[in-house]
C-alpha cells in the first residue's frame, strides 16, 4: 500500500502551499539525521517527509497526484518526488553545508570540481482577481547569467584554455587530516572549479557567464491562491559543464477586487437591498466572476447578512475538485432620509407592528422579564 503524502506531512488535502511547507519544515527539523545520529526510524521518517514534500510542494505534481495518485506521476514520466537537490535549496537553513544529508540520500550537492546544478531564480507575478477563475498566461522578462557565447563558458580568452589549479592540483578541494578525521574544504584559490583562468575572456571577464535578457511565458492555473509559489523546472540559470539548469520560482500575487472577496473556493459578494424589498421579496441583478449579470431571487422576509449561494459560480479547485459557489450576502439598507409620505406610511406600519408582535419579539420580551 502506498502511503498518503498528506498524512505523512500531517496536513489536510486542501492545505495551502505555505501550510505544506511549514509542515515539512517542522518534520525536517525534528527528524534531521544530523540531529538523530544512528536513529534509523528518524531517518526513515525524514526520508518519507522529503518524498512527500517533493510532490506536494510542486503545484504540477500535486495536481497529478491528487487526481491519479502515484499512477498519475508514473504515467507521465514524472518522478514520484523532486530531486533532493531542490529540497536542499528550499531548506538550506535546515540542512546546512557538509551535512550527512548528502550521504544519506546518495550524493546531494556535488563537491569539488563536479558539475553543479544552475542557480534557481525567483520572480513575482501579479494577476487580476477575475483571472483566478480562468487561469492566465503571463510573460515576464528575466535577466539570466547565460553561458558566454564568446568563450563557451570556459572564461578564457579566445585561443587559450583554463589551467589546472596548482593549489588543489585540479581537484577543487583541499584535504586535511586530523587524527582519525579527514576534513575537506573548497579550494580557496579556484573556489572549487579546479581550474584557473590566466587570460580572461574580454566579454565575460573570466566568469564564463554573461547577463542576457529573456522573455518567459508562465501559465498560471485556474483556482490559484494568493501567495502560491509555482515552479518552472529548468527555467533558471544553466548548470556547469552540462549539469541541469536551475528552476524558476514564481510567487503569485492576486489583486483585491472592489466587489468580490475570496473564501476558499467560494466568492462572497455583498449586495445592498432596500429593507422594503427584503421584507416583500424581490429579484436583484448580481455580477459574476466572468462578467455576466445573473438574476437572484430574494425571498420574502430575508434578514440582514443572510447568504444566498449560487452553485458553481465560484473559483475552480486548483487540484481538480469542481468549483466553489458565489455567495450573495444581503445587506438590508435602512433609509436615513425619507419623504413625508414615506414617514407617514412607516408610522402606520409601526402602529400595526405594536398590535401584532412577532414570535421572536415575544420570546425576547419574555426572556427580558425573567432577568428582572
Amino acid at each position: 500500500m502506498e502511503e498518503d503524502f498528506y498524512k505523512i506531512l500531517g496536513v489536510d488535502k486542501n492545505a495551502s502551499g505555505e501550510e505544506i511547507k511549514k509542515a515539512y519544515r517542522k518534520i525536517a527539523l525534528k527528524y534531521h539525521p544530523d540531529r538523530n545520529p544512528g536513529n534509523k526510524e528518524a531517518e526513515q521518517i525524514f526520508k518519507k517527509a522529503a518524498e512527500a514534500y517533493g510532490v506536494l510542494g510542486d503545484t504540477e505534481k500535486r495536481t497529478k497526484y491528487d487526481q491519479f495518485g502515484m499512477d498519475g506521476l508514473r504515467s507521465t514520466g514524472t518522478p514520484g518526488y523532486s530531486t533532493f537537490e531542490d529540497i536542499f535549496d528550499a531548506f538550506g537553513d535546515i540542512f546546512g553545508g557538509g551535512s550527512i544529508f548528502e550521504d544519506f540520500f546518495g550524493g546531494g550537492r556535488a563537491r569539488g570540481k563536479a558539475a553543479r546544478k544552475g542557480a534557481s531564480l525567483k520572480c513575482d507575478i501579479e494577476i487580476d482577481f477575475k483571472d483566478v477563475a480562468t487561469g492566465v498566461e503571463k510573460k515576464i522578462e528575466l535577466t539570466k547569467r547565460e553561458i558566454c557565447d564568446t568563450c563557451r563558458g570556459t572564461g578564457a580568452r579566445e585561443g587559450s584554455q583554463p589551467v589546472a589549479c596548482s593549489y588543489c592540483r585540479g581537484k577543487g578541494e583541499v584535504q586535511q587530516s586530523q587524527g582519525f578525521f579527514t576534513l575537506r574544504t573548497t579550494c580557496p584559490k579556484c573556489h572549487g572549479a579546479g581550474k584557473i583562468v590566466e587570460s580572461p575572456c574580454t566579454k565575460c571577464g573570466g566568469s564564463g557567464r554573461y547577463p542576457k535578457k529573456s522573455v518567459i511565458s508562465i501559465q498560471v492555473p485556474p483556482g490559484v491562491e494568493d501567495s502560491t509559489r509555482l515552479r518552472l523546472t529548468g527555467q533558471g540559470e544553466p548548470g556547469e559543464s552540462g549539469a541541469p539548469s536551475g528552476d524558476l520560482y514564481c510567487d503569485i500575487h492576486v489583486k483585491p477586487h472592489p466587489i468580490f472577496k475570496r473564501q476558499g473556493n467560494d466568492v462572497l459578494c455583498e449586495v445592498p437591498v432596500p429593507f422594503a424589498q427584503a421584507a416583500l421579496g424581490c429579484t436583484i441583478d448580481v455580477p459574476t466572476l466572468t462578467g455576466n449579470i445573473i438574476q437572484v431571487k430574494i425571498p420574502r422576509g430575508t434578514q440582514n447578512n443572510e447568504v444566498i449561494p449560487i452553485r458553481g459560480e465560484g473559483f475552480p479547485n486548483l487540484h481538480g475538485y469542481g468549483k466553489g459557489n458565489l455567495l450573495v450576502q444581503v445587506i438590508v439598507e435602512v433609509p436615513t432620509k425619507m419623504t413625508p409620505r414615506q414617514e407617514e406610511l412607516l408610522r402606520e406600519f409601526a402602529e400595526l407592528e405594536k398590535k401584532n408582535i412577532s414570535p421572536r419579539q415575544k420570546k425576547f420580551f419574555e426572556k427580558m422579564k425573567g432577568l428582572f
